[in-house]
């Protein structure tokens, strides 16, 4: 009796094994045979949309533990973080108070967030990492690799950070002053 139980299990894993490796050559060539569009024009399959937020979500939270500084708060580093906000470019894919964004932004894939809504959903340290080190297969460029100092990207997640609050009059006058003193 006992070794019929133990043949059944066996037969069953077997069984369970077979279908993994039917699965898995089925995924390799519907993927590595071009069957999968990675156009960005073409939506992601449910379950590869929700794979890619867990991944991006969880990579986020280990890695972002650089602390703000001290200076992280003052009215003077969020102005400079609106001024450095226009200035490199950040408003072309996110938009900023008053102003919209870039139409060609309107093509990339996924979207660019509305920082107005992620700002409350995510620590100062989780916006430093982003914006630090970009996102892989978004458009979100590391714009350390672009050379920005880290004093700087500290002043963009400030202003970010208080983007909800932000006015589009005082956006307008932080980010004119930008252009104004360069």
């Amino acid at each position: 009796m006992l070794m019929n139980v133990s043949e059944g299990f066996m037969r069953i894993l077997a069984v369970i094994g077979a279908l993994a490796v039917i699965f898995a050559v089925g995924a390799a060539a519907f993927v590595f045979g071009g069957y999968y569009s990675v156009a960005g024009t073409a939506e992601d399959p449910g379950i590869v949309h929700w794979a890619l937020v867990q991944v991006r979500t969880a990579s986020i939270a280990h890695h972002a533990d650089d602390q703000p500084p001290a200076n992280f708060s003052d009215p003077t580093n969020i102005q400079n973080g609106a001024r450095l906000f226009a200035a490199i470019g950040c408003v072309n894919c996110h938009g900023a108070p008053g102003v919209k964004w870039a139409k060609f932004s309107e093509g990339l894939h996924p979207d660019p967030p509305d920082l107005k809504e992620l700002a409350n959903d995510r620590s100062p340290s989780q916006l430093f990492w982003v914006v630090k080190n970009g996102i892989n297969m978004t458009g979100m460029p590391s714009f350390a690799l672009a050379g920005a100092k880290d004093e700087d990207l500290w002043s963009i997640v400030a202003f970010v950070k208080k983007l909800p609050e932000i006015s589009d009059s005082d956006y307008k006058a932080w980010s004119t002053s930008a252009a104004q003193t360069k």
